[in-house]
């Protein structure tokens, strides 16, 4: 399985308490796929490293969540732990809701605008202060296109096509 096989779903900051549990930074819209029994390949962030854990018992934490891994009984274990990455293999994500894309949908895709004229490949979407954003490689660099409505009009995974109507200058510089 390769790191394009997977899709980051949280990171495991560090150890709470002494028995084993950890907190983890959710990285996903979807923070209730965190069930025990859930099976996550954790890794570094180079994809190294890759062992599977096996959720036990997930609890509210604050703005993350306080996770017992199956085995992973003491701080000491926990600790080896602290960093690594919490990825699920592709397919394994929740389903999509009406409307929803994944990152991983739209890296790659055209962009063109309503008259179907190139602006660039997307290869990023990203979460930036609350906000999605597109980024777009055009000619004239890379660019960051708010990832709403009316800017994005469609987007067409089975074509890698998505339809955007920049307001003027955006794409611009």
């Amino acid at each position: 399985m390769t790191a394009e096989d997977l899709v980051l779903v949280g990171r495991l900051a560090r150890p709470h308490g002494l028995r084993g549990e950890m907190s983890v930074e959710v990285l996903t819209d979807f923070p209730e796929r965190f069930v025990p029994g859930l099976a996550l390949v954790a890794s570094d962030a180079r994809g190294q490293g890759r062992r599977t854990l096996v959720v036990a018992t997930v609890r509210q934490g604050g703005d993350r969540l306080l996770i017992t891994f199956e085995g992973i009984e003491h701080r000491n274990g926990a600790e080896e732990l602290r960093g690594l990455d919490l990825s699920v293999p592709r397919g394994g994500e929740v389903p999509r809701p009406e409307g929803f894309v994944y990152h991983f949908d739209v890296e790659g895709c055209r962009a063109v605008d309503r008259e179907g004229r190139e602006l660039g490949t997307v290869t990023a979407l990203e979460d930036v202060a609350g906000r999605s954003l597109l980024e777009i490689e055009t000619p004239r660099g890379a660019r960051q296109v708010p990832f709403v409505e009316p800017i994005v009009v469609s987007v067409d995974l089975g074509k890698r096509l998505v339809v955007l109507d920049p307001p003027a200058g955006l794409l611009d510089e």
